[in-house]
């Protein structure tokens, strides 16, 4: 491998055809998956200046952070890049549940028989 996004140590991120990169959140204590957004250059560089969570909101059309509205923040402990630089995991210690739903997790139900069940 020869491709320094791959191999080297600058920070390089490679955005989609709409200046994003996907971010999975997960528990920094217990490995717990908490959600899955996406973020733009401003939002890494705001999550990674403040240590706090933010995203770009697809639906909104804009940058949010986590917890602007409930309070329940996502304090990031550390971020780390995949090996092409196209998605972003943050480990993270959550002020509150993660989900919009009230959720601890956005992940709250399982696939099964067609179907959905809660996980508990």
């Amino acid at each position: 491998m020869t491709d320094p996004r791959e191999t080297g140590l600058s920070l390089d991120p490679k955005y989609d055809a709409a200046g994003l990169v996907t971010a999975v959140a997960t528990d920094a204590a217990t490995g717990e998956v908490l959600m899955v957004a996406h973020m733009n250059a401003e939002a890494l560089e705001k999550t990674v200046a403040t240590g706090e969570a933010h995203f770009w909101s697809r639906s909104r059309g804009r940058l949010w952070k986590k917890g602007e509205t409930s309070g329940h923040v996502l304090r990031v402990v550390e971020a780390r890049i995949d090996c092409d630089q196209d998605a972003v995991w943050l480990r993270v210690e959550p002020a509150g549940p993660a989900c919009h739903t009230g959720e601890r997790s956005c992940f709250y139900r399982r696939i099964e028989g067609g179907g959905l069940v809660r996980v508990e």
